[in-house]
């Protein structure tokens, strides 16, 4: 027998909203928090910006499981079209209902017409899922990365974002009884146009700071020691400040390579094994040549000057 998930209640407040996220383990400052709890109340789009890997799709899975909503992703590419995006017809089974109805004698096209462009007919992609009710409530609905895709999809996406319905030509206006929860992303590989950003609530999604990336790495990996953990984000938050990098690593890279050297059975950085493991942190070849060998080594003698770091070692993983 399969147990139902019933769905949440909307957060009430700002600090219900902060308190919603980091019982999924998201560790979201104040000002996210409350452009999300005014997204929810307000059931607005949530425009979510800025660099690769700064956790912006984790937060629409962290409201799908928190409150127990669907989660349809729609990842964007460039060349996304309305029939990978929206919907498409089933060609073979219109195909077949045709042969089946001309085999029968019944050769009305007007009859037959209506009779293929039927719902039955109709194969439903993210788009068209989002607008549909659901048991459990309106979906989350995540459009990821958008500065993927296409000028042309980008507005398609207009009436999506505005009326909360679709059109399709042959059935006519799809719309959804109750908003979904829509959450945009975009890495800004070029710019968004000014009047979909209208028609949501904006939000900077930066890289943390030192504290807060703390915090994150001791909630998503316990098991690494704490000198370690600290050693890390001092070492990746000195990376972002100080070294001209093709791509910054990003708290999923942090995360990463927490993971890996826990795994490794570190429990502080060690010069030798930092830079065998870089390419954990960093993804481009020219970005690890200008770190390893002696830049991490002088980097992690830093480190180990800084009083802060060894207080922030001495405390308990969380």
């Amino acid at each position: 027998m399969t147990e139902t998930t019933l769905p949440a209640s909307m957060p009430a407040s700002i600090a219900e909203t902060l308190d919603l996220l980091q019982s999924a383990g998201y560790v979201a400052d104040r000002s996210l928090a409350t452009v999300l709890h005014l997204a929810l109340r307000m059931k607005r789009p949530l425009f979510l910006e800025g660099e690769a890997g700064v956790g912006k799709t984790e937060i629409a899975k962290v409201l799908s499981k928190t409150l127990g909503r669907d989660l349809i992703r729609l990842q964007c590419y460039e060349g996304l079209d309305i029939a990978s995006a929206v919907y498409e017809w089933n060609y073979p089974a219109q195909m077949v209902e045709i042969r089946v109805s001309e085999a029968a004698g019944d050769t009305d096209h007007s009859d037959l017409s209506k009779s293929i462009f039927d719902e039955r007919f109709l194969i439903k992609r993210p788009v068209l899922q989002a607008l549909e009710p659901s048991l459990s409530g309106p979906p989350v609905f995540l459009i990821d990365e958008l500065d993927r895709a296409d000028e042309a999809f980008e507005a398609f996406l207009l009436e999506v974002l505005s009326d909360n319905q679709v059109t399709i030509p042959e059935l006519g206006t799809v719309k959804a009884d109750e908003p979904p929860i829509v959450i945009i992303t975009t890495n800004r590989t070029r710019e968004i146009h000014d009047a979909l950003k209208r028609r949501c609530l904006y939000h900077w999604v930066d890289y943390p700071d030192a504290e807060r990336e703390l915090e994150i790495v001791r909630s998503k990996v316990p098991g690494a020691a704490a000198r370690l953990s600290a050693e890390i984000v001092t070492f990746v938050q000195t990376l972002r400040a100080e070294e001209d990098l093709f791509k910054q690593p990003g708290v999923a890279e942090t995360l990463d390579w927490a993971t890996a050297l826990s795994e490794l059975n570190e429990i502080a950085l060690d010069p030798d094994m930092a830079s065998d493991t870089l390419g954990v942190l960093l993804k481009y070849q020219d970005d690890i040549e200008r770190v390893r060998g002696s830049k991490v080594r002088q980097m992690i003698d830093d480190i180990r000057k800084d009083a802060p770091i060894a207080a922030a070692a001495a405390m308990p993983n969380v």
